[in-house]
């Protein structure tokens, strides 16, 4: 319940050089692949989708699958639940695009400043967190309704942007250890099982 919203790449001791981690990524994977991602940031996603550290959060636009991994583990401690309002986030990072509730995509102008090539180019710029959509270019990505937020260099925590008297575009819902296994069952019956967010073989298993 302690954890912070930060990213993986920038939690401290947070000494791992970004380009060099990608740089090995990309010398490891590139055998793997049947294609190539095309850019820095379809670099990134992949890195994010298979454990390594990255400057993304995974987020979801769905409230449920986002309850489905806070309550997951069965563990004694209590979870939380948080509640990203993007677009307000973004107007915090100085986004303001045409229509009130668009998110920028990562092909967007807007994010040039966030990629890998940039950040190890120039060391003046200072960013707020931004929240961006992605291709949905993967069946969990798409089972889990999957967004992001990135981090730019600074480890500035989503929850601390802005002015703490107008802090209205996150929240977040304590769940008591309690409760949730009660949650895990009403989770169940609604359709939201391991199976339905991570639609693979290895989930079968949960539902035979």
């Amino acid at each position: 319940m302690n954890w912070r919203l930060e990213p993986k790449l920038l939690r401290p001791p947070a000494t791992d050089s970004e380009t060099h981690l990608v740089n090995r990524f990309k010398q490891h994977a590139s055998l793997l692949l049947s294609s190539h991602p095309s850019g820095e940031f379809d670099w990134l996603f992949l890195m994010q989708h298979h454990g390594l550290s990255t400057r993304l959060l995974d987020w979801s636009e769905n409230p449920l699958v986002g309850l489905y991994f806070a309550v997951e583990k069965d563990t004694t401690e209590d979870s939380v639940l948080w509640v990203l309002l993007p677009a307000l986030l973004n107007v915090k990072a100085g986004i303001r695009p045409a229509y009130e509730y668009e998110i920028p995509s990562f092909e967007d102008e807007e994010l040039k400043n966030y990629l890998p090539s940039t950040i190890a180019r120039e060391t003046r710029s200072k960013l707020n967190p931004v929240a961006a959509i992605a291709p949905r270019n993967s069946a969990r990505m798409q089972a889990q309704q999957g967004v992001f937020t990135i981090t730019h260099r600074e480890n500035v925590y989503i929850d601390e942007v802005g002015d703490p008297a107008t802090r209205d575009h996150i929240w977040r819902y304590v769940i008591p250890s309690a409760a949730k296994q009660e949650i895990r069952e009403d989770l169940r019956r609604l359709g939201v099982t391991r199976f339905s967010v991570f639609p693979e073989l290895s989930s079968i298993a949960e539902i035979v």
